[in-house]
């Protein structure tokens, strides 16, 4: 699984491609394959984009949990999957992403790719940089949603 830290700014060519940063590449596993899927977040106005191994994980997750012949959960699974395309990198490490999906995030020349731990975020540059919360804000969230978990001491 790979694990992506880090946000940089990025420009989109004439042709819509995207040079995903080395410091990303260097994070994959070495056994990875240059394939991603991509898709428009759930919840945010970003792309969201899975190195093949980790989207298999995703399908895995929602494979256990969602019945097709749900109709409920058959409309998840259409909306889920809508506008979801496979990406490769060329030989020079880009990644053409769709413009329908580049278009549904408003972003034009300029993208931030934020790595989420298994997944890399792509934003327009002048939304990403305005989400920010304030620092106490953070604070408190993090509390909220770490103050009770217990820290095994490293052995």
């Amino acid at each position: 699984m790979a694990t992506f830290i880090g946000d940089y700014t990025c420009k989109v060519d004439v042709k819509g491609r995207i040079i995903l940063p080395m410091a990303f590449k260097k994070q994959m596993p070495a056994d990875a394959q240059d394939h991603f899927v991509v898709r428009k977040d759930i919840y945010e106005n970003c792309l969201v984009l899975f190195a093949m191994e980790d989207w298999k994980k995703q399908l895995e997750k929602i494979r256990r949990k969602i019945n097709p012949y749900n109709r409920e959960q058959n409309m998840f699974l259409r909306n889920f999957f809508k506008g979801t395309a496979e990406l490769s990198l060329d030989n020079n490490n880009r990644l053409l992403v769709p413009k329908k999906l580049m278009d549904l995030i408003g972003a034009d020349r300029d993208v931030v790719l934020a790595g989420q731990d298994g997944r890399i975020e792509i934003w327009a540059a002048d939304i990403y940089e305005s989400i920010d919360m304030p620092p106490d804000d953070f604070a408190s969230l993090t509390e909220k949603l770490m103050g009770d978990t217990i820290i095994e001491p490293e052995t």
